[in-house]
């Protein structure tokens, strides 16, 4: 046994956690060991909060969220439901799509990053199913939708590195960043979208893949990074315009920086991908990919060039509107 495995269960053993607790992280799993990984896993990423108990009237909420539901149904958007009006919908969500839970101390305080264009049927899906699942796994979130304004080529490493850094003004002591794409939904709530000790890749079984990991290397889809982690890597590069590369490249950074990339088991790793037409590959990756190592401390949000236009606060959603300028010749 690890010693992760091993200071989860002391916690269990100590703490007297009730039967009830451990069956949500078992519930419809055949196999003890499958089951085991699993509640390990779970256990270890609420063991290490990020929150600090600024209110001592409130405890922490418990380490294993209560309401999770495990497999999830992905349900259709209610043709009432709005992303631009105040909402009948996730009511207990704050203006700019903040929520903390109110009968606990949230262990986690957790940033959603979402880079965005030109998707707003998907944007929409993607919200109305993640604040109900964030909001059971008992977080002190906020999600940002972070748009690329202009119909220039697409660069999600400044789209990324700019949203962190707008974030950072806004909320100085967030610890724990989630970048998400828009196009994933979460159909297993027990993957939790906390921070531990090391970068942890969530999206790893997606059905467009057949619930399989494509490759070993692969970090993109939905990344959970704490702070200082982002800086030590330095963020993303921003030398990616067009669609691909920039997460095999965020991949070699983690590795450069000797971080490890952890990954939640497939059984609760799964994520429908929305079908949405796909953009066209920018040819140049392989070629910018192979100097990732060598650019790891100059191309990134150190040095990240770009302006930002808007800042909008609608009811589900903070948003970024951000021009990333022009593509060098």
């Amino acid at each position: 046994m690890d010693q992760y495995a091993q200071t989860s269960m002391s916690y269990v053993q100590e703490n007297n956690l009730s039967n009830s607790s451990r069956r949500i992280f078992s519930k419809k799993l055949d196999s003890f060991e499958e089951t085991y990984k699993i509640f390990v896993h779970s256990i270890v990423n609420n063991y290490f909060p990020t929150v600090e108990n600024r209110n001592t009237s409130l405890n922490y909420c418990p380490p294993i969220p209560p309401d999770l539901q495990g497999p999830l149904i992905i349900h259709e958007v209610p043709k009432t439901f709005s992303l631009t009006s105040n909402s009948s919908y996730h009511t207990d969500v704050q203006f700019g799509g903040y929520y903390q839970p109110k009968a606990c101390l949230a262990r986690h305080k957790v940033a959603i990053i979402v880079p965005y264009r030109d998707r707003w049927d998907i944007l929409t899906h993607f919200l109305f199913h993640t604040h109900q699942i964030l909001q059971r796994q008992q977080l002190d979130y906020r999600i940002y939708v972070c748009e690329q304004a202009f119909n220039t080529t697409f660069n999600k490493g400044i789209v990324m590195n700019g949203c962190f850094k707008e974030i950072l003004k806004l909320e100085p002591d967030t610890p724990c960043f989630i970048m998400h794409d828009v196009d994933l939904l979460l159909i297993d709530d027990r993957n939790m979208y906390t921070c531990p000790l090391y970068p942890r890749h969530l999206s790893v079984a997606v059905d467009k893949f057949k619930f399989y990991l494509p490759y070993a290397q692969l970090v993109g889809g939905v990344l959970a990074m704490r702070r200082e982690h982002y800086l030590l890597v330095n963020g993303y590069s921003t030398n990616y315009w067009g669609w691909g590369g920039e997460d095999d490249d965020m991949h070699a950074r983690i590795v450069k920086k000797h971080l490890k990339v952890e990954r939640p088991p497939t059984s609760i790793a799964r994520y429908k991908m929305l079908k949405h037409t796909h953009q066209k590959l920018n040819p140049a990756r392989m070629k910018v990919l192979r100097t990732a190592h060598i650019r790891i401390d100059s191309d990134g949000v150190n040095n990240v060039k770009y302006n930002l236009l808007n800042t909008t606060f609608y009811h589900l959603y903070t948003h970024f509107l951000i021009d990333v300028g022009e593509q060098p010749k």
